[in-house]
């Protein structure tokens, strides 16, 4: 029997689809420090490999980005509103992308 370590958070299913493949596995439920910790990892985890992922993939990998992100706000008691609202401020005071402007860079005058 191959015995695999991980200790990482998984989603919610995981479980049952382990199972469902005829395999067995440990869990635990973690507490909310251990939890907004494990969600962090997770976060740094999607984006690699959003990095890392091809053109194909890309879209499944922004909406696991989005995932752990809403898991974050939510363990922290934030609302989607909230950072909705503090987004729109942010680019009415500094603006966003969409301009695509690169900093090369600054010189005192």
């Amino acid at each position: 029997m191959e015995k695999i370590t991980y200790d990482k958070l998984i989603r919610d299913k995981i479980p049952e689809i382990i199972q469902k493949d005829g395999k067995e596995s440990a869990t635990h439920i973690a507490e909310d420090e251990e939890y907004v910790q494990k969600l962090k990892e997770k976060l740094e985890e999607e984006v690699d490999e959003l990095l890392s992922s091809d053109e194909s993939h890309e879209i499944e990998e922004i909406a696991d980005i989005l995932e752990v992100l809403y898991a974050i706000c939510n363990a922290k008691g934030i609302s989607k509103d909230q950072i909705e609202e503090i987004r729109t401020q942010k680019a009415k005071e500094r603006g966003g992308f969409e301009k695509r402007i690169i900093l090369e860079e600054t010189r005192s005058k």
